[in-house]
């Protein structure tokens, strides 16, 4: 049945390229699961900026592209 194939396809968060197998899951909770220092990274969800002042409230749900840079200091 390919609707289900679809259906799956589309319950997914994707981070970086990398497909995340979750509906929706807190921002926060996946940065610091993944080692992230929030003092140096920016994060763009669906192409729009995300607040740090958000982090802690920001909820990611299916079908969301986030991508996470990491800033580095230098002259």
């Amino acid at each position: 049945n390919q609707n289900s194939v679809n259906i799956k396809e589309e319950s997914m968060i994707k981070i970086n390229g990398e497909k995340i197998d979750k509906d929706e899951m807190n921002l926060s909770e996946y940065l610091k699961e993944n080692n992230y220092q929030m003092q140096k990274i920016a994060i763009e969800c669906n192409e729009e900026i995300v607040p740090k002042s958000q982090y802690e409230s920001f909820i990611l749900h299916s079908g969301d592209v986030v991508e996470i840079v990491s800033l580095v200091g230098g002259g």
